[in-house]
């Protein structure tokens, strides 16, 4: 059954200001008809589901370091403008952008670089299946966006984002998984975006794509015509004109109104 045959009323912005680039500016057909969101596409780490820190920052705490939540939001803040830039200027570095984040943690936190620790850190944030913490209203709020949408994720992943959302108890809440090891492409790279589309029978103008880094997911998304908004925890893009949230929650409230 298709979700949200007619566009709600309450998907038109209500601070038009800061959504006109996500609703008007990035989703008009060419006839400027407005066309229904009929689908919605999340990324995975960093907005739905986060690092499990007793295992991503198991090196650190073994010495005795550990940071405090504005350390890591302050070097994720700084990884992810450095990171954007280097993409900007095209530099490939998607590789890299743990290595930035943890360069800028180490600085944070007043220490040296340490090539050693850093690449043990790396490592283990990569692992797909260490980022197990999710936000108290995760489930509660994408149950009921099913209610109107069809939903997706799209994640550059290394095989185990379906299994790891099965671990986590929100599997069901999705039509589709999309993961770059599987897919054989990675964000930005059209042909992710466009798999995931096809496996759910949804235009680009039909789509909305969440995601936390604007150089991989906003500007991947847009790439390929779909609409896009930035999940925004750390608040990097707090002072940028790109239509961003810090929770889902305040996802919710824009597009259905409040629970």
């Amino acid at each position: 059954m298709l979700r949200n045959s007619k566009l709600p009323a309450a998907i038109v912005p209500r601070n038009l200001s800061h959504w006109k680039l996500w609703y008007i500016g990035l989703c008009s057909p060419p006839s400027g008809a407005s066309v229904p969101l009929t689908t919605i596409f999340f990324d995975a780490g960093g907005t739905l589901v986060f690092p499990d820190l007793a295992l991503t920052e198991r090196q650190l705490a073994s010495r005795g370091i550990v940071p405090s939540d504005e350390q890591r939001y302050a070097a994720e803040r700084a990884a992810k403008r450095q990171f954007d830039k280097a993409r900007a200027e095209h530099h490939s570095v998607d590789s890299q952008y743990w290595d930035i984040y943890y360069l800028r943690l180490f600085r944070e936190l007043g220490m040296a670089d340490d090539a050693e620790l850093r690449a043990s850190l790396v490592a283990a944030t990569r692992k797909g299946t260490n980022w197990q913490q999710m936000r108290p209203d995760t489930r509660e709020v994408l149950a009921r966006l099913k209610w109107h949408y069809r939903i997706g994720l799209i994640s550059n992943s290394d095989g185990s984002v379906r299994r790891l959302f099965e671990l986590l108890g929100l599997a069901d809440c999705f039509d589709s998984f999309t993961d770059s090891h599987l897919c054989g492409f990675e964000k930005p790279d059209p042909r992710i975006f466009e798999a995931a589309m096809a496996s759910l029978g949804a235009t680009p103008q039909q789509s909305l794509y969440v995601g936390d880094i604007f150089s991989v997911d906003f500007l991947g998304a847009q790439g390929v015509g779909m609409r896009a908004v930035l999940m925004d925890v750390a608040g990097a893009y707090r002072d940028t004109p790109y239509p961003r949230v810090e929770t889902l929650a305040e996802l919710e409230s824009h597009l259905v109104g409040s629970p």
